[in-house]
């Protein structure tokens, strides 16, 4: 009798889980930063602008990430009976994923500075992002250097908001139009 070397299809799944769960987890405590480092909304010291999204415009902003969590949470159901795998594993996946998904709907507060752009709980320079060539119409997209096809970074918001945020972020971007002062904080009272 020969012994199998592969993983167990429990095993695999625990550990596709617990994975899963780490990334739900990380993004939720960085979702929670959001308000801590964005305080205050509208103009800020120094010429940067800071805004917040409604959920109708996260699904809008967040729409290609809603319909890929809808084919992950299929996905491990067609799997189960091939693999012989607990269901409860899909059950706790789709539970996790449930989650990821309610945290994306969301309303999130984002930030323009000189220095840097403030969404999802997190702080990017302005030397790895780039705005995508084609804009779509009720969102900002912008690209992360470096990272291929899961580069994009799509902002969301009102219309006017967003108008406002697009002629901060051109200017962030441009490096060559002077704002209104040296600092860029968000935390500081004008």
């Amino acid at each position: 009798m020969v012994e199998s070397s592969l993983v167990s299809p429990d095993s695999f799944a625990a550990f596709a889980v617990s994975i899963l769960g780490l990334i739900v987890v990380w993004d939720a405590f960085w979702l929670t930063r959001q308000r801590q480092d964005i305080p205050r909304l509208g103009e800020l010291k120094g010429g940067g602008f800071a805004w917040k999204s409604e959920g109708p415009q996260e699904v809008i902003r967040q729409w290609g990430n809603l319909a890929s969590m809808a084919a992950m949470m299929a996905l491990p159901w067609a799997l189960i009976g091939a693999s012989d795998t607990s269901p409860l594993y899909a059950v706790v996946w789709d539970v996790l994923l449930a989650l990821h998904l309610i945290s994306l709907l969301v309303p999130k507060r984002f930030a323009v500075t000189r220095t840097h752009l403030f969404a999802d709980g997190q702080r990017y320079d302005w030397k790895r992002l780039r705005l995508q060539r084609r804009q779509p119409a009720r969102r900002i997209m912008l690209l992360r250097k470096g990272w291929g096809v899961f580069g994009p970074l799509p902002l969301g918001g009102a219309h006017n908001d967003l108008t406002v945020a697009r002629q901060r972020i051109a200017m962030a971007l441009d490096g060559t139009v002077e704002w209104n002062s040296t600092d860029a904080s968000l935390t500081e009272q004008e």
